[in-house]
């Protein structure tokens, strides 16, 4: 096989591009997702609740080790938030990306 064969085979475009609607039951595995998304987020402020509360005790029972148990908590709790609350955002942003890769 030539190598003009052999890079023409490699940039083949398969053709296959995410429809909506194109397999039964999308709405109700979006449903289904959307619910753990709103799941994680109530989690997210239970731990985060948590977390402010074992920072104030470490602070002020003078406990380091708690106190930066509690920022650490705090810290991730937070993160995740952003993460739940920014993941449509991300997947879209990415997979925009993923569409200009030739």
């Amino acid at each position: 096989m030539k190598l003009a064969q052999q890079i023409q085979y490699l940039a083949y475009d398969p053709g296959v591009h995410p429809k909506d609607g194109g397999l039964p039951g999308l709405e109700v595995l979006k449903k289904v997702i959307g619910s753990i998304n709103l799941f994680g987020l109530i989690a997210v402020v239970g731990a985060l609740a948590i977390s402010a509360l074992v920072w104030a005790w470490g602070h002020h029972s003078g406990g380091h080790q708690a106190e930066q148990n509690g920022k650490k908590g705090t810290a991730v709790a937070a993160g995740c938030a952003l993460l739940l609350g920014a993941a449509n955002g991300i997947v879209a942003f990415f997979s925009a990306m993923g569409t200009q890769v030739h």
